[in-house]
């Protein structure tokens, strides 16, 4: 024990000692590089830059317009691939949204409607029975039910659409990759470093490829959200197959069977549980990606978000918004039904003819083929009648307004006191550390934590952020991130430690930290702009909101689950409730929530980009500019800089979470 707080002391002398040293160094280096005559110092010089971005444009323009494969040029192939996609999607839209039409412009006619709402909300309703419940089947369609009563149907409709045609892509993508990887370990190793990549680049910086690529509108859109929801499908297929028990790949292999038919029929069905729930994965974020895709040609209810931040509309945007949370939990509910459902033999219906076993699925038919038929006489069996829809439009409206008239003052004062009194402090700082000196540190923090592969990994990066030109950026982004994260965990370390020790606080708030994480993150935008107004307090407000979950769900569940024989040493020897928190279950837990610290870190570089709409001046903002510009190069490396600081952030601190581990007996050295 005394030689676990000697290494907590002297870390702790580390920080202070490598802070003070950092604050001395800033305050004093224009004074230091004016001596030296050396303003290469203080400021990288704009002729050091390399045109890296430029390389990336010139590409992809030779990419666009030259590029050949002898039969068909790059152009033909992109297209190509938009067209196969866009097929299917056509007829899913139709069906759900648009209805079956022939001709063009002026001469189109409809031959067959959409499905009618009762069909769809009957469909959801028997699939839901289908999979668990009739209590499930209760849940989704009042789910569905909300979004007819609510107005939000035919924008729902079009976003289910998108959704029907990016999982199954999704999906297959994620687990033929993952099934490849798991038999190569080199292209294992490959595929990690680029799925890192991918999921700490903003989304925004694949937009401008993208729409160079495939053009704009919802085919673009729906590759965009492939590319950002099937990661987990691949890391989820990787791990599933290797968690397989050893003894039944070996009773397949002695078996006889090839490798197709060892993974097909033996390595697949074994890990089908953990591959459900990569698939669970998949769907929530695609549906998270619907805003952002909206910006590339995709309607629905994101394009209604989207479109309701941009008119500073608050009620439209809030039900929309809603509405996306109230789709995403009925799908997430229905997946994840599947994904535990066993299939069980019903003896009783064995002896009883087709419609006995499929009723459900006759009774679906018979309600879809009725409103279709009569939804020509009778409207309301085909579109939810316009004057039974409801709104909270103006209540949401009226709420802001009323706080804005009220309170304006008080939110005036919180917003100056934290800005000059702790936001700007830190941005000062930053910007006035030399960039030289900022890359020594983060090279010493790599070695400290990491070893030498770890202090290589951070000098490289770092490095590419600098000769790239965009330091000053990447310096605004972590001052954002940081001010964020720090306030993040002064809210989520408490809130995480009283939902473990109490049961009830433990319900309420894990409520209210659902309710932060289904709601996508341009709705938290809405509000914090009609209360801020547009700045860099208003993005941290929004970047809190959006990155607090993780800080509060790893704190709690390494709290809670500590080992229960040291609690009871603890209480057998004398210790307080207050002893027992402080010097066994916080110690114990630190792992766990040094690794929330590291999601919430995350989060909060992701929002970075969206909170750029906001008027922040950070890399964030520099992926915003260049998409407006469809500049692909900007784009790119900005996107790069922030996939960057979020590879060092999380490289280091997984590494000392490991250390602690280790120290308290956690894990093996």
């Amino acid at each position: 024990m005394m030689k676990t707080f000697n290494t907590i002391m002297n870390s702790i002398w580390f920080w202070i000692g490598l802070f003070i040293l950092t604050y001395i160094i800033a305050m004093d280096a224009k004074n230091i590089a004016e001596y030296l005559n050396a303003p290469w110092l203080t400021k990288y010089p704009k002729d050091w830059i390399f045109p890296t971005k430029t390389y990336i444009s010139s590409f992809m323009n030779w990419l666009i317009e030259d590029a050949s494969f002898g039969l068909f040029t790059f152009t033909e192939f992109t297209r190509a691939i938009s067209w196969t996609i866009e097929q299917p999607y056509k007829f899913v839209l139709a069906l759900l949204s648009s209805g079956f039409t022939s001709g063009f412009g002026k001469n189109i006619v409809q031959i067959l409607p959409p499905l009618s709402w009762l069909g769809v909300l009957a469909f959801v309703i028997a699939l839901a029975h289908y999979a668990k419940s009739w209590f499930l089947a209760f849940i989704v369609g009042l789910s569905f039910l909300y979004l007819a009563v609510f107005g939000q149907w035919d924008s729902a409709m079009i976003t289910l659409a998108s959704v029907v045609i990016a999982v199954p892509i999704g999906v297959g993508l994620g687990l033929m990759f993952g099934i490849y990887a798991y038999y190569h370990p080199l292209f294992e190793k490959i595929l990690n470093a680029i799925l890192d990549l991918m999921q700490t680049i903003p989304i925004f910086a694949y937009l401008v490829p993208i729409l160079f690529m495939f053009g704009f509108g919802p085919v673009s859109a729906l590759i965009a959200t492939v590319i950002y929801a099937a990661p987990p499908m691949v890391r989820n297929t990787m791990l599933a197959l290797k968690s397989v028990d050893p003894e039944i790949k070996d009773f397949g292999i002695m078996t006889g069977c090839t490798r197709f038919q060892l993974t097909w029929r033996i390595l697949v069905p074994a890990s089908l549980n953990q591959i459900m729930v990569g698939t669970n994965q998949v769907i929530m974020l695609s549906l998270n990606m619907v805003i952002i895709a909206s910006m590339i040609g995709a309607g629905g209810l994101g394009f209604d978000v989207l479109s309701s931040l941009r008119r500073l509309d608050i009620g439209g945007g809030f039900e929309a918004g809603i509405a996306i949370v109230i789709l995403a939990i009925a799908i997430d509910r229905l997946s994840q039904a599947f994904a535990v459902r066993q299939v069980q033999i019903n003896k009783k219906h064995k002896d009883y003819g087709v419609l006995s076993r499929y009723k459900r699925t006759f009774i679906v038919i018979g309600i879809l083929l009725s409103a279709l038929i009569f939804g020509q006489f009778l409207p309301f069996l085909q579109d939810f009648p316009k004057a039974y829809e409801l709104s909270t439009g103006t209540f949401w409206s009226d709420l802001i307004k009323y706080l804005n008239i009220n309170y304006f003052d008080y939110f005036e004062a919180v917003k100056i006191f934290l800005l000059k009194g702790f936001m700007l402090p830190i941005k000062r700082f930053l910007l006035s550390v030399p960039w030289g000196w900022m890359i020594l540190i983060l090279t010493i923090l790599g070695w400290k934590f990491g070893g030498w592969k770890l202090a290589l990994l951070n000098l490289l990066m770092s490095l590419f952020i600098v000769i790239n030109g965009v330091w000053d950026k990447a310096m605004i982004t972590i001052y954002l991130c940081g001010a964020s994260v720090i306030i993040a965990a002064a809210i989520g370390l408490p809130l995480g430690i009283l939902a473990a020790v109490n049961d009830k606080a433990g319900k309420i708030i894990g409520v209210f930290i659902d309710t932060l994480q289904t709601l996508p993150s341009f709705v938290y935008l809405i509000p914090v702009v009609m209360l801020f107004r547009i700045g860099d307090f208003t993005a941290m407000i929004a970047i809190i909101l959006y990155a607090l979950v993780p800080a509060v769900r790893y704190t709690a569940h390494g709290v809670k689950n500590t080992n229960p024989e040291l609690i009871e040493a603890g209480i057998v020897s004398g210790a307080t409730k207050w002893q027992t928190l402080t010097k066994i279950r916080l110690p114990l837990a630190l792992p766990e929530i040094l690794l929330g610290i590291n999601q919430t870190i995350m989060l909060a570089l992701s929002m970075l980009v969206i909170t750029a709409l906001v008027g922040t001046r950070d890399l964030g903002q520099e992926v915003y500019i260049a998409l407006t510009k469809a500049d692909t190069g900007r784009g790119l490396v900005a996107g790069l800089a922030i996939a960057f600081i979020a590879i060092m952030a999380d490289r280091i601190i997984s590494a000392g979470a490991k250390k602690a581990r280790i120290r308290y007996g956690m894990e093996a050295e």
